[in-house]
């Protein structure tokens, strides 16, 4: 049986995950502070781990473990017992291999215990103490991109334990449905369910400045529960640079326009940067003035979009099942 831990933040670890292990043909139990989502395989086994943080307005002690751990603070019980949990069940369940995505203190858990460790790799700069922990100590790393358009130097020393799968969608098998047909011409601004750096008036700002689009948000105070349809319907898309988003937009054959949102690493940064190089989007630096939009988006529509296939999107979650159960 495989084992798979899916961080809380944000939707896209879970839609990673469930992409995935619906390749895998043996059971997986998974981890997670998430509770159980209805799209998982009935014979997978959900365990909902305790919260790591301290108690209300506690401030956390030595989180960081002198700079060897991203999040470990001292007498916080849900992290003692999320990791008595994890490995109460892993003995129980027989796991043979456990997937991270993702937590050096959760692949630091497992091998410890003998667990072999898959680490599900993260764009940006990762050359800190923690994640060279987690990659060393991993003898599987799934790299979620194409390595054609993202290669990033500190992966070099792990080259021959990584696997460049692919952007992964969770719409990968899904065909093209467009939503109501309109003689409208359709503007998506894509928001991120992990939190966005958007101005309270974006939307607006879009309908300003492109008033050609009938424009529509989809964020986590928007969101719908099947964005297929829009997706699939807009003719540009105004996005984040989050991996699943990227990897979405990827399939609809829209323009895009890349605004990377803050995150730790620079991990939007890294992807949006990467995509611009390579020819596949217009990348933007925060958000623009409404005198620059016409000029942005006339930069992305003079684009091929056909490039796109360069993510490598068809397959990459077969792929990745495939690594993870050799």
């Amino acid at each position: 049986m495989i084992g798979y831990y899916v961080h809380h933040h944000g939707r896209g670890h879970a839609a990673r995950a469930r992409s995935i292990c619906a390749r895998l043909e043996e059971p997986v139990t998974f981890f997670s502070s998430l509770p159980r989502p209805a799209s998982t395989r009935a014979r997978d086994t959900w365990v909902q781990l305790p919260l790591d943080v301290p108690a209300d307005h506690e401030e956390p002690i030595d989180a960081q473990c002198h700079g060897r751990m991203h999040w470990a603070p001292v007498h916080v019980p849900g992290l003692a017992q999320r990791a008595a949990d994890l490995l109460r069940v892993a003995v129980d369940a027989g796991l043979r291999r456990l997937v991270v995505d993702v937590s050096v203190e959760v692949a630091t858990l497992a091998r410890v215990a003998g667990i072999p460790v898959t680490v599900m790799a993260m764009p940006g700069e990762r050359t800190d103490a923690p994640h060279r922990l987690a990659y060393d100590l991993a003898d599987q790393i799934v790299a979620p991109w194409s390595a054609e358009v993202y290669r990033p130097a500190w992966l070099r020393d792990h080259l021959d334990r990584t696997h460049f799968v692919g952007s992964i969608s969770q719409f990968e098998d899904r065909p093209q449905q467009r939503g109501a047909v309109t003689s409208d011409r359709l503007g998506v601004l894509l928001g991120g369910a992990g939190g966005d750096d958007l101005p309270g008036d974006a939307l607006e700002q879009l309908r300003g400045a492109l008033p050609q689009y009938r424009w529509m948000s989809l964020s986590a105070a928007s969101w719908v529960d099947d964005p297929w349809p829009v997706l699939c319907s807009a003719d540009v898309v105004v996005t984040h640079a989050g991996q699943n988003a990227i990897a979405d937009v990827a399939l609809t054959g829209a323009a895009v326009i890349v605004i990377p949102h803050r995150r730790p690493f620079d991990e939007q940064c890294a992807t949006a940067d990467a995509l611009a190089t390579a020819g596949l989007t217009v990348a933007v630096d925060g958000w623009p003035s409404p005198d620059r939009w016409p000029g942005l988006l006339a930069d992305t529509l003079a684009l091929d979009r056909s490039q796109w296939s360069r993510l490598q999107v068809r397959g990459a979650a077969a792929r990745a099942a495939a690594v993870i159960a050799a």
